[in-house]
């Protein structure tokens, strides 16, 4: 049991979620950093390149399917410090690759097979298992942390590849996911959920008499059952389109950029700008998402943000633009990795938040590693991204709608 001061474990897990999220998704969000250096050096085509982009999230959006089943039955600490391993050294190793080949082994399989040992799906389904009441905000402070990063390592990245080389830039990033990614996942990550310790979720003291507490612990749920159900699909056709428009414009922002006369450090520190918003959106539509009768109506909100700012980004062509771009689609971008999981918990219950998650991720990563190889070929095929843009528009409109047709809970509409 707790006792009387002490911090509740929950918020340990926050803690660490934030900071592995950070050191993930921050480094593989440098990798369209690099898109312009790796054509120089090689001159292979934006596709070839965009193509270990594609393969990176395919593999990771397998991965998601097992680590969640995983996590439904061991402690995360593992499964991130497994993660880590693989996907430092896939970093380092990518800082030699001389071919097309070696490029997609490397950043493609290996940081791919690692980053989904310290994904959204291990870190936000630990988290949500041990809250209930204060799960938005929980799951809004820990998903920050795929802003943080990005904010701070995007910047680091461009500046080891103007003044450096890609390569050096590449192998420092794979130092610290191995050093972070290790040493966090080994001292925060240690436990399940907080009924294996005696523990009540959100820290309680006593029970909160709610469903969580009358109905029976359901750790499974049929895949026939779950793959009938309209929400399921609902929620991945949304999520996966999303990601497909964000992962085409992280691989393709700095490209595009740069065509547009724009100094290389700041078209790379527009990502950064990106994060920085997305770090405040983060917080605010978790936090939002606890005020609201459904959660989807904050999810709504996030894309319309998002949307505004694809609109701007189609007549993007100073740095200004980028800017103001960057500050409106950041704000809406920060919608998607809180609420996520909040929706799976609100429509499925939080102990089977790991294995749901997982595939729902694995859908959404298979759509969504179509984003940058799009880019490329779009871009390889008119020579410019204007149709990209305005693809991403045309998409982002349509998951507003999508959204709003989502169902509430069958049994009763309540959060548990």
């Amino acid at each position: 049991m707790r006792k009387k001061g002490d911090i509740f474990w929950g918020w340990y897990i926050v803690a660490g979620a934030f900071l592995v999220m950070a050191v993930n998704y921050g480094a593989r969000y440098c990798f369209g950093i690099f898109v312009k250096p790796l054509y120089l050096e090689h001159g292979w085509s934006r596709s070839v390149i965009s193509l270990a982009a594609t393969i990176n999230m395919l593999v990771y959006s397998i991965g998601a399917i097992f680590v969640g089943r995983m996590l439904d039955r061991i402690a995360p600490r593992w499964i991130m410090t497994a993660g880590a391993i693989c996907a430092a050294t896939g970093f380092m190793l990518t800082g030699f690759v001389n071919s097309p080949a070696s490029l997609y082994l490397t950043y493609g399989l290996l940081v791919g097979m690692g980053a989904t040992g310290m994904g959204v799906v291990i870190c936000s389904s630990s988290v949500g298992k041990w809250f209930i009441k204060m799960r938005g905000l929980a799951l809004g402070v820990a998903t920050m942390g795929i802003s943080f990063g990005t904010m701070t390592l995007t910047p680091l990245a461009g500046f080891l590849g103007k003044y450096f080389s890609w390569r050096v830039g590449m192998f420092i990033l794979g130092m610290i996911v191995l050093i972070v990614g290790v040493a966090v996942s080994q001292f925060l990550m240690r436990k399940t959920r907080p009924e294996d310790y005696g523990l009540l979720p959100d820290g309680d003291k006593i029970s909160i008499g709610s469903q969580e507490c009358a109905a029976p612990i359901v750790s499974k749920i049929a895949l026939k059952s779950l793959f009938a159900d309209s929400r399921f699909w609902t929620i991945a056709l949304s999520q996966s389109l999303l990601v497909m428009v964000i992962m085409s414009v992280f691989v393709h922002q700095v490209a595009f950029a740069i065509a547009n006369k724009i100094d290389s450090v700041a078209a790379a520190s527009s990502l950064a700008a990106v994060s920085i918003t997305g770090f405040i959106g983060q917080f605010f539509f978790g936090w939002f998402s606890d005020r609201l009768r459904d959660p989807k109506y904050a999810y709504f909100l996030g894309i319309c943000f998002l949307l505004a700012g694809m609109i701007i980004l189609n007549y993007t062509d100073s740095i200004g633009r980028l800017y103001l771009f960057a500050v409106i689609y950041g704000f809406g971008y920060g919608c998607l990795a809180p609420i996520l999981p909040i929706l799976t918990v609100d429509r499925f219950g939080r102990h089977v938040l790991g294995s749901i998650y997982g595939l729902l991720t694995f859908f959404v990563g298979f759509i969504g590693s179509l984003g940058p190889i799009l880019g490329g070929i779009i871009y390889d095929t008119f020579g410019s991204y204007k149709y990209l843009w305005l693809i991403n528009t045309a998409i982002l409109a349509f998951t507003c709608v999508i959204i709003l047709t989502l169902k509430k809970d069958r049994a009763s509409g309540k959060r548990y």
